[in-house]
């Protein structure tokens, strides 16, 4: 079965690669913790408010 979990982080200014490893660090986590073996995507989409990037959605596709 294909499964599908999105991840969200705000993103302040002059902090985003903490974040960013942040966020990767919580998604592999919750691939270990889910014992997935098949992820088939992973994908980054920003989100905008007033004309600026102020957060980030990933979404993890996976097969269990």
């Amino acid at each position: 079965m294909i499964k599908i979990k999105t991840f969200g982080e705000p993103l302040q200014p002059f902090k985003a690669q903490r974040e960013l490893d942040d966020l990767d660090a919580r998604v592999n986590q919750f691939i270990v913790e889910h014992g997935i073996t098949r992820v088939l995507s992973v994908s980054d989409s920003t989100t905008v408010e007033a004309g600026n990037t102020c957060g980030l959605i990933r979404v993890l596709v996976y097969e269990v």
